[in-house]
């Protein structure tokens, strides 16, 4: 699944931590001001943000473009010379810019959120002062905001149209590693389905997965830093009373036991799953066995492989019933979690309109990103039965022991070739 795509999979994935923690540290230790040598200086303390679409090409943004195209250079020259691979421009470089646009993505969420601070303030003095504002500084402010959508929509678009081709890259990859070792292969049980549809649906599972997850990460690396500079504002919490870094500890403190929860209500789900898949795959070989073959298909052999069938997908119905009880309840408290640790604050007026969209935007954002596990669990679910069934193609290739619900079905079979 990965040897295929990338080099030396083990050393390579463990390199890009590496690099990339060495690039961050670099970045906050000094490599932002080393911009202000070649004309890019950073923001200057007490200079006002950029709301706008500028603000993408201002000089600390370009300073940062030089500084991660440098940082991708440098590792792609160092595995194109140590072990040079096929694929390499697409899971290195390819790899690269997505990571780079959904960094950019990121960036234009927190734009948003900067702009939400004016623009809610100017209606709160506009509502409650009237005429202290005029049309222009509304038409002004949407303005702003219509441009910096359009750039997100532009991008959004073409980076989900450079990730469907960059996942389609893999899945050839995959395809092609696993054809050259065919001979070795192909008597695995639903050997052709694994190959055709398992390798799609990794693919297209881990486009939504790995792209879901890379934004959530970097979420949280932009929006935390905003999220601590609006606890300023926020002191008091229902309850527990004075907390430092409030909001912070809150959203933090609600994500994990979210995760936690659910993580712990759906445990069985993958193993059903992979069962799922493993039924539906010994149900469809013997009715492809029965085309040709008049001896295959019989009705007492499709009964009870169907009985099989209904058992696991009855077995599932009952275990999802419960988690998304569990889901959906969770999710719908989740929507007013905000404004129950606000209730303080706003009693109180520490805040004002604008303050407050700005921090119920930073909040959802964080709290979103920590809850990449509960969003996506029934699709990583999905993603580990696949892995599963494609672990025994691995086995195979590499000689290892076959995992055992595979195992148990060759031996089934052995046992039903010669009952003796």
């Amino acid at each position: 699944m990965f040897v295929s795509f990338f080099p030396q999979p083990k050393l390579f994935f463990s390199s890009v931590v590496v690099w990339v923690l060495a690039a961050i540290l670099f970045w906050f230790f000094g490599g932002e001001q080393l911009g202000a040598l070649f004309g890019l200086p950073p923001v200057a303390e007490g200079v006002d943000k950029i709301i706008g679409v500028s603000l993408f090409w201002s000089k600390p943004f370009l300073w940062f473009y030089i500084y991660f195209a440098a940082v991708v250079l440098i590792f792609y020259g160092f595995w194109a010379w140590y072990r040079p691979h096929p694929w390499r421009n697409w899971s290195i470089l390819g790899t690269s810019l997505i990571l780079f646009v959904i960094y950019y993505q990121v960036q234009v969420n927190v734009a948003f959120n900067d702009w939400y601070g004016p623009f809610y303030d100017l209606i709160q003095k506009a509502l409650g002062t009237p005429f202290s504002t005029t049309p222009g500084d509304f038409y002004s402010q949407l303005a702003t905001i219509m441009w910096i959508a359009l750039l997100a929509v532009t991008v959004g678009a073409l980076n989900r149209f450079f990730v469907s081709h960059w996942i389609f890259r893999w899945r050839t990859a995959m395809n092609e590693y696993y054809m050259a070792n065919w001979e070795r292969l192909r008597n695995i049980e639903g050997a052709s389905q694994r190959v055709q549809e398992d390798t799609m649906r990794f693919s297209t599972t881990m486009e939504d997965l790995g792209v879901s997850l890379v934004g959530s990460v970097m979420t949280l690396i932009a929006f935390l830093p905003v999220l601590l500079h609006l606890s300023q504002n926020v002191t008091e919490l229902p309850i527990v009373g004075t907390v430092p870094y409030s909001l912070v500890v809150v959203a933090i403190l609600w994500s994990l036991f979210g995760t936690t929860f659910l993580a712990l209500v759906g445990i069985k789900l993958p193993g059903l799953e992979f069962r799922t898949q493993r039924v539906e795959a010994a149900y469809r070989k013997e009715l492809v066995y029965g085309e040709d073959d008049v001896g295959r298909a019989q009705p007492p052999t499709v009964a009870e492989l169907f009985r099989n069938v209904r058992k696991n997908y009855f077995l599932k119905y009952f275990h999802y019933l419960y988690f998304n009880v569990a889901r959906i309840f969770y999710l719908q408290i989740d929507n007013i979690f905000p404004y129950i640790v606000l209730v303080p604050t706003m009693v109180a007026g520490k805040i004002k309109l604008g303050a407050l969209n700005q921090i119920l935007n930073s909040f959802d954002q964080v709290r979103s990103s920590f809850q990449y596990l509960v969003n996506s669990w029934p699709t990583i679910v999905e993603l580990i039965s696949i892995y599963k069934r494609l672990r025994a193609f691995e086995a195979t290739i590499h000689g290892e022991p076959l995992p055992e619900i595979d195992r148990r079905f060759v031996e089934r079979q052995a046992q039903e070739a010669d009952p003796a």
